[in-house]
């Protein structure tokens, strides 16, 4: 057996040791249903903070961030704001979400949605979200998981292997202490993503000679770079332009990452705190203090480190550590280029942290089977959560509200652990035995997120919007996403039409076609259906939140700051404004020119991850919009995990 084989072997049996261990102290602590499904509502400070940026980030930070920046350039690497748009979303909605759980006893948004509306459709629809959300990713954890292993091992361990081990493992901690124990292994993971990504980060930049020669060899990437943006800039330097109206968004010219493609791809990432697993999390957490901490420091400030700058030197450093062929072949990387990895085939991206991986721990084993683990934990960071989370739903929004609706404690445990069993079973089956078809189903789960934002505008902040209005409006946003996405060209030829359109028309993500729908649907159904007995109903959980959530007097003042702060930041950031940041600081195509040697487009992705941790801070803290409600919310009927109808409950 090679040596890093073992390594990895002992790293990821004392992993899985803590792992079951913190399984059976959840166990013992799940006396109710709430306890198994939401921790009781008493996830820790702490607990909350890591365990809920681990869930939020995952592997594909890990793994594919790096990648795509190495193929892309810092024209993708804009989408590390996702730093500070995913938890934005948090900070809108988490809050309100926790209150109304508290008051009203709700165990899953599911009741929550249905209560509200008074009706089924909005329950039955989250449900489905739900699984076309996580079943897709957490398919894709296990899949992306067995086949690091198999290339860390050499071949060694089997990827098919790999993929049963883990979902095992995984199986056994999620399914016997339920969310509480699915959150502490989520804060051992958290802390083992960020180490392993700033390791990668260091190890490259010192492979590579240091600071001064990424400065260079950056400049050379661009000169060298066949590849030109309509402006005539490298793509790997500079967005190419504001929008570009193709038929589909891959066929651009200078690549695909316009600022419209980046905007439309950061609306995707608000949906990953919006879907209903992020509900679930906000419903465990003991109240909303670690909600802040989380939001700001943990994701924008200490994630954003990660990405704008770990994540961007693997990337980058990739081309001048042997990757990149042209590179490779250019007499004027003589001396600059390493031949420390083997060369990286077009579309093949996914290949360079692995390789980091295996290049950096020659001559230390053990280094190959920490680095391999902290990217299992990443990916298992998620597909835990999901996994936990949907078993929830199923249980509690399909089997015990329209099969079992006396069902008792010990029998929902049980029903969860069975939930989790068929949905770990079908997740296995994907990623054993499919693979195009995971990738396009994870397309779509990634866009189906930011389809609850209209449900919790409603459930938050509006109450004009009606049943009608939401339910309708939800249906189009799935069916403009799928249209949007690869597999809507492939149901539409097998049914014998032909799409005018391909993946993202205009340069325009599926998730923003989606929203863009829904919303509009939404609006039209609600003003059709308006009704005084509805909106009354609404009303006492919106008056509710006002007494409870609404800014003292002396704050309110702050409000239109903290629109203008936002609006700006994401025009400039992640908007039509961001191609400013092409050559502001300096020309992409003169390496002289550029401010302490960092090209414009790198520089201003810096300022303005700085600008966002300020404009998140602002709206966490000066609007309280995630800080502890200043009045005690006190429940309005017993937490006791198995109430029936919450909204029968309410009614009388």
């Amino acid at each position: 057996m090679d040596d890093k084989v073992f390594w990895l072997i002992a790293c990821v049996a004392a992993y899985w040791l803590c792992c079951v261990v913190l399984a059976f102290r959840g166990a013992l602590s799940a006396r109710s249903a709430t306890d198994y499904l939401i921790a009781g509502r008493s996830v820790p400070f702490w607990i909350f903070v890591v365990a809920a940026t681990a869930t939020s980030f995952s592997g594909a930070t890990f793994l594919g961030h790096p990648g795509l920046i190495y193929a892309d350039g810092f024209q993708y690497a804009y989408t590390s704001f996702y730093a500070i748009v995913i938890p934005l979303t948090g900070v809108l909605f988490l809050k309100r979400q926790w209150m109304i759980g508290k008051r009203f006893g709700f165990v899953t948004p599911g009741e929550m949605f249905a209560s509200y509306f008074r009706g089924d459709a909005v329950r039955l629809l989250v449900v489905l979200v739900a699984i076309m959300f996580s079943v897709p990713l957490i398919a894709l954890q296990f899949q992306v998981s067995g086949q690091l292993v198999q290339y860390v091992s050499a071949g060694e361990i089997p990827a098919d292997f790999a993929i049963l081990a883990l979902a095992a493992g995984v199986l056994v901690y999620v399914a016997i202490g339920g969310l509480r124990a699915v959150a502490a292994v989520a804060t051992l993971q958290g802390l083992l993503l960020v180490a392993g990504m700033i390791t990668l980060g260091y190890m490259t930049l010192e492979a590579i000679g240091g600071f001064d020669a990424l400065k260079r060899g950056i400049a050379l990437i661009g000169e060298l770079d066949p590849v030109r943006t309509p402006d005539g800039h490298s793509h790997y330097l500079a967005v190419p332009g504001v929008i570009q109206l193709v038929t589909s968004g891959p066929a651009a010219e200078g690549g695909p990452w316009t600022a419209m493609m980046i905007f439309s791809y950061m609306i995707a990432m608000l949906g990953i705190q919006a879907t209903p697993i992020f509900t679930m999390w906000a419903f465990a957490s003991r109240d909303p203090a670690p909600f802040a901490s989380q939001q700001v420091w943990a994701s924008a400030f200490v994630i954003g480190i990660v990405l704008f700058v770990a994540a961007a030197i693997q990337g980058i450093g990739g081309h001048l550590l042997g990757a990149d062929a042209i590179m490779n072949a250019a007499p004027e990387a003589d001396g600059l280029v390493s031949n420390r990895l083997d060369p990286i085939a077009p579309g093949e991206q996914g290949l360079l942290v692995p390789s980091l991986i295996t290049a950096f721990s020659v001559g230390m084993p053990w280094l190959a089977g920490l680095l391999a683990l902290a990217a299992i934990a990443a990916m298992q960071s998620t597909g835990a959560v999901y996994l936990s989370t949907l078993s929830g739903l199923l249980t509690r929004d399909l089997v015990k509200h329209f099969v079992v609706p006396s069902a008792s404690h010990g029998l929902q445990r049980g029903i969860a652990r069975l939930m989790v069993l068929i949905v770990l079973v079908v997740a296995t089956a994907a990623a054993l035995l499919t693979s195009d078809a995971l990738v396009l189903l994870g397309g779509i789960a990634i866009a189906l997120g930011v389809q609850m934002w209209p449900a919790l505008i409603a459930v938050c902040y509006v109450p004009w919007l009606t049943r009608t209005g939401i339910t309708m409006g939800l249906i189009a946003g799935i069916v403009a996403v799928v249209l949007t996405e690869k597999l809507g060209g492939q149901i539409a030829a097998a049914l014998g039409y032909a799409l005018p359109w391909g993946r993202w028309p205009f340069t325009i993500h599926s998730a923003l076609w989606g929203l863009a729908a829904n919303l509009l649907v939404a609006v039209v159904f609600s003003a059709l259906t308006q009704s005084r007995e509805a909106t009354e109903h609404r009303m006492r959980f919106h008056g509710f939140l006002r007494a409870h959530a609404n800014l003292p007097t002396e704050r309110r003042a702050l409000i239109p700051a903290g629109w203008v702060l936002t609006v700006l930041w994401m025009f400039f950031a992640i908007g039509p404004g961001l191609v400013t940041g092409n050559a502001i600081l300096g020309d992409p195509n003169d390496a002289s020119t550029w401010v302490l040697g960092l090209p414009s487009i790198w520089a201003w992705q810096i300022i303005f991850w700085g600008g966002g941790v300020i404009v998140l801070w602002f709206l966490a803290y000066q609007l309280e919009m995630s800080t502890p409600p200043r009045r005690r919310v006190e429940a309005l009927i017993d937490d006791i995990g198995d109430v029936s109808d919450t909204g029968e409950a309410l009614r009388s």
